[in-house]
């Protein structure tokens, strides 16, 4: 048996992790294999670090979850390619969501306009977000 859930439960289960990460969250864009879960330690550089805005994501609709506003690092912290991302809270070591990264149109969790990035260049998140499951 599969189990469904209606659009309001699917609404409240994605907007509940905006709440759970909290306001003002952290956004690192690492290099490197993404680590196998939040509870393992952070691995590769951080080569952008965002401090995203307080309302980080849009409201639920459909079931799905989507960036709000501009996401961007007007100067990288360091030079690699990008490989995954970690989304902290406002502390920037609580990891509560990771994934991969690529170029937009490359299929990753989250795109940047650009993965070779170069100390002091300017990071652009062009997209992020995600389905909840159970429609």
């Amino acid at each position: 048996m599969t189990l469904q859930a209606s659009v309001t439960v699917r609404n409240a289960r994605a907007d509940s992790v905006e709440t759970a990460v909290s306001t003002s969250a952290v956004l690192k864009i690492r290099s490197g294999a993404q680590p196998a879960d939040c509870a393992t330690a952070d691995s590769g550089t951080a080569l952008a670090t965002l401090s995203l805005p307080s309302d980080w994501m849009d409201a639920a609709s459909s079931g799905a979850k989507a960036k709000a506003g501009t996401w961007q690092d007007t100067s990288a912290n360091a030079s690699g390619t990008a490989a995954h991302f970690r989304i902290y809270a406002l502390d920037g070591t609580t990891c509560h969501l990771q994934g991969s990264v690529t170029v937009t149109g490359g299929g990753g969790d989250m795109t940047l306009d650009n993965v070779s990035i170069n100390s002091g260049q300017s990071v652009t998140i062009t997209s992020f977000g995600w389905t909840e499951p159970n429609a």
